[in-house]
């Protein structure tokens, strides 16, 4: 067995979306270049020591990103300007990220038997006495990105019901009066899509996604907001500031003597960037 089977048999990903990544990874890193007419079928099968079926497998998914196209009789080319991908940048703050989801359109998903409280981890708070369970598909241009699966505590829910219907829960929290939030996190691990996820995004069964849990606590150290989230890998980014820590240390250096900015007039608090 060559070792590029041995790579391979340790990946449950199918075979064609395994050499469909490492095409795709080509283009983004210019190996082959915008307009570049790419290896013919026979070469591209050799390389990857897989079936011909397989190539045009990988090729057809890089068809549809729109980062290849084929000429009849003349082969596969590069586009000339590869869709953007990675549009979508994973806030590390607060106020980014309830200004990067304020626009989002959301298509509502019908939940038999909701789960009725979410299960918290180590950090994430106490349970609040109720919630309310929604679950949305985000979209982009009609193309969907994101699934967001969230438990919101009743009393919350309560006081903006409709605003919370139509538009990302986090931006109308933010927006909500008199709600003290202590602290806000959010957690990123990488995984493969099954075979719902993979329906919903328009992606292939066992495709990469980012799984982001995003929790809210309030100043009683209640969770009042548990999302789950699923993103696909081709949209998002994530930008880390690694100096952003010794500006705000300098920052509050000069502003020693400077009230803090309250945040009676809406919901205002701490948050904790992924890790």
């Amino acid at each position: 067995m060559s070792e590029l089977s041995k790579v391979y048999d340790r990946s449950r990903v199918p075979l064609y979306i395994q050499v469909a990544s490492v095409m795709r990874r080509r283009i983004e890193t210019k190996h082959w270049l915008p307009g570049q007419k790419i290896s013919t079928l026979v070469e591209l099968e050799r390389e990857f020591e897989v079936a011909r079926v397989t190539i045009r497998q990988a090729i057809d998914i890089l068809r549809e990103e729109g980062l290849l196209h084929s000429q009849q009789g003349r082969g596969t080319f590069v586009a000339e300007t590869p869709v953007s991908r990675y549009w979508f940048k994973l806030a590390t703050s607060w106020d980014v990220l309830v200004d990067t989801i304020k626009d989002n359109v959301l298509k509502r998903i019908k939940v038999d038997g909701p789960p009725p409280a979410p299960t918290l981890r180590e950090d994430e708070g106490e349970l609040a006495p109720k919630y309310v369970f929604m679950r949305t598909v985000q979209f982009k241009d009609g193309e969907p990105y994101g699934i967001v699966s969230l438990h919101l505590a009743d009393d919350v829910f309560r006081r903006a019901p409709d605003d919370f219907r139509q538009h990302p829960a986090l931006s109308v929290l933010a927006g909500l009066k008199g709600i003290g939030i202590r602290d806000a996190h959010q957690t990123v691990v990488i995984g493969s899509a099954d075979p719902v996820t993979a329906g919903l995004l328009r992606i292939e069964l066992g495709a990469p996604i980012a799984e982001c849990r995003c929790v809210v606590i309030d100043d009683n150290g209640a969770a009042i907001y548990v999302a789950d989230i699923i993103y696909r890998s081709d949209a998002i980014k994530l930008h880390i500031d690694l100096l952003a820590s010794r500006a705000s240390s300098r920052s509050a250096g000069r502003s020693r003597t400077a009230k803090p900015r309250s945040g009676a007039g809406s919901a205002t608090g701490a948050f904790r960037s992924c890790n």
